[in-house]
C-alpha cells in the first residue's frame, strides 16, 4: 500500500502492527467499518487496533467489573473499545476532521442503562480504557518514531485522546440519560422490576405481581435464558420470539418474555400437564448464534425463582462447553455436571482421577467414554447400547473392554464416582479434560 503523508503527519500509524506473539481476535466491527479502516491504514493498522480493542474491554472489566457479566457483555463492550480505538487513529492521522462519533461505541452505553448500571461506573470504565489507550498508543510511538519527532508525535495523541473522550463522555452520558428515561417511563421497566425483586426472593402481592406481568405466577413454570454471543445488531428482537415459540413447542400456552440487555433474554412459560419436555427434531429453528438454556419445571412463585436458577446453571454449563453445537439444553440433562462445575479445578482433579487414561481429549477417548457412559446407564446392557450407537454388539464389547482399561482401576469398586465423571465429561468436553500429549485429538 504506497500513500503520501503531510510533513508532521502521523504515518508511523500506518506502521502499527500487533505483536509476533500476538493471536488477533476476530474483530467486533461491522464490515463496512473494517473495510474503510483497512482502506485508509492496511490491515496490519487495523488488526493492531483490534487487539488493543479487546484488551481494552478485558482491563476495563477487570477495573469495573459490573461492565462485565459473561461472553456477550464483554463482545458489546468490545464492540466499542474497538470503535474507539480505530477512531482514533483516524483522527491522529486527520486532527482537522469532523469525523463523526462511532455508532458502535455508543451501544454497550444503552445496555449498561437497560441493565441499571450507575453512571458513575460507565464513566469510570471509559477513564480506564481511555488511559490503557493511550499507553499503547505512546508506547508503539516510542517504538516507531525517531527521537527528534516524538515529543511532537506525543502532544498530538495527547491533543486528540483528551478532545475524543472530553466528546465521547458527553455523548455517552447524554445517550445514558435518555435510554434510561426511556426505560423508566415503559411498562417494561416495571414488569422487570417486579421479576427482580421474585428473583431477589422478596415477598410480593402475587395477585397484582401476576396482572402486571401479565402472567400468572401460581402455576406451573419453565424458564429460559436467551443469548446471543454475537452483538452485531440488536438480537433481543429475535431472541424474545425464539424463547416463546420454544417455550410454546414445549407446551406453554401463556408465556412472560423479558428483555435484560442487547442480548440476553429471560422467559417463562406454563407447561401443561402432558408438555413435551423437548420439541421433536427439527421444529425449533435457534437464530444463528442463538443459544437457550432451559430450567426444570417447577410450581409458584418459588418455582418461578428456582426454574430461572435452574436455566443460569444450564447457561454456565453451556458456555463452559462452547464446542458442543446443541442450542437448545435443558437443566436435567446436566444437573449432575453443573452442581459439580462450581469448582472447575477440583472437578478436573476428580475426573482425572477416577477416568485415568479415558480423561484425554480426542475422539478416540470420547468414543470410549460415550459408549461406556451409555453402557454403565443401561445396566450393562450390550444390545441396548449397541442399538443405541447404532454399531455391532461385539463393537461395544470391545470398547467397554479397552475403557475399562483405561481406567486404571477396578469399576466396581468406584462406580457411583465413575458415573459422576462421565457425566460431567459428557456435558463439559474438554474444559475438563487433559489435552493428549502429543497435543493430538485424534
Amino acid at each position: 500500500m504506497t500513500a503520501h503523508h503531510a510533513p508532521g503527519s502521523a504515518e508511523w500509524i500506518h506502521r502499527l502492527a500487533p505483536g509476533p506473539e500476538d493471536t488477533p481476535p476476530t474483530p467486533a466491527s461491522s464490515a463496512r467499518s473494517l473495510a474503510e479502516a483497512t482502506d485508509r491504514f492496511g490491515p496490519r493498522p487495523v488488526a493492531w487496533a483490534v487487539a488493543v480493542g479487546h484488551e481494552l474491554a478485558r482491563v476495563a472489566i477487570r477495573e469495573v467489573p459490573e461492565l462485565g457479566g459473561g461472553p456477550a457483555p464483554f463482545e458489546t463492550l468490545r464492540m466499542g473499545t474497538e470503535a474507539a480505538t480505530l477512531h482514533t487513529l483516524f483522527l491522529l492521522t486527520d486532527p482537522g476532521s469532523d469525523r463523526a462519533m462511532p455508532e458502535e461505541s455508543l451501544l454497550g452505553d444503552r445496555e449498561f442503562a437497560r441493565r441499571r448500571l450507575g453512571l458513575d461506573k460507565v464513566l469510570r470504565g471509559i477513564r480506564v480504557a481511555h488511559a490503557e489507550l493511550a499507553h499503547a498508543l505512546m508506547a508503539a510511538c516510542q517504538e516507531l518514531v525517531p527521537p527528534s519527532e516524538r515529543a511532537e508525535q506525543f502532544r498530538r495523541i495527547s491533543e486528540s485522546l483528551f478532545g475524543f473522550v472530553d466528546a465521547f463522555s458527553s455523548r455517552m452520558t447524554g445517550e445514558y440519560l435518555a435510554e434510561h428515561d426511556r426505560w423508566l417511563t415503559s411498562g417494561a421497566a416495571a414488569r422487570e422490576e417486579t421479576v427482580r425483586t421474585i428473583l431477589d426472593g422478596h415477598p410480593v402481592q402475587r395477585e397484582a405481581a401476576s396482572a402486571l406481568l401479565g402472567y400468572r405466577l401460581e402455576g406451573r413454570h419453565l424458564a429460559v435464558v436467551a443469548w446471543c454471543d454475537d452483538p452485531a445488531g440488536d438480537a433481543t428482537g429475535d431472541l424474545q420470539r425464539a424463547a416463546a415459540e420454544l417455550l410454546h413447542l414445549r407446551g406453554c400456552a401463556s408465556t412472560l418474555v423479558l428483555p435484560t440487555g442487547r442480548t440476553t433474554v429471560w422467559a417463562w412459560g406454563d407447561p401443561q400437564a402432558a408438555a413435551p419436555s423437548a420439541p421433536a427434531p427439527g421444529e425449533f429453528r435457534a437464530p444463528e448464534g442463538a443459544r437457550f438454556a432451559c430450567g426444570s419445571v417447577r410450581a409458584g412463585v418459588p418455582g418461578f425463582r428456582h426454574s430461572h436458577q435452574d436455566a443460569l446453571h444450564a447457561a454456565r454449563v453451556m458456555r463452559l462447553n462452547p464446542h458442543d453445537a446443541r442450542p437448545v439444553l435443558g437443566y436435567p440433562d446436566v444437573e449432575l455436571a453443573a452442581l459439580t462445575s462450581t469448582d472447575l479445578p477440583a472437578l478436573r482433579r476428580f475426573v482425572s482421577d477416577q477416568l485415568g487414561g479415558l480423561a484425554v481429549a480426542g475422539r478416540s477417548a470420547d468414543q470410549l467414554r460415550r459408549t461406556l457412559r451409555l453402557y454403565l446407564r443401561a445396566e450393562r446392557s450390550l444390545t441396548v447400547v449397541a442399538a443405541q450407537l447404532h454399531v455391532a454388539r461385539n463393537t461395544v464389547t470391545y470398547r467397554v473392554k479397552r475403557a475399562q482399561e483405561l481406567l486404571g482401576h477396578d469399576l466396581t469398586d468406584r462406580l457411583p464416582e465413575v458415573m459422576a465423571a462421565l457425566e460431567a465429561a459428557h456435558a463439559l468436553g474438554a474444559t475438563v479434560l487433559r489435552q493428549a500429549e502429543n497435543g493430538s485429538h485424534d
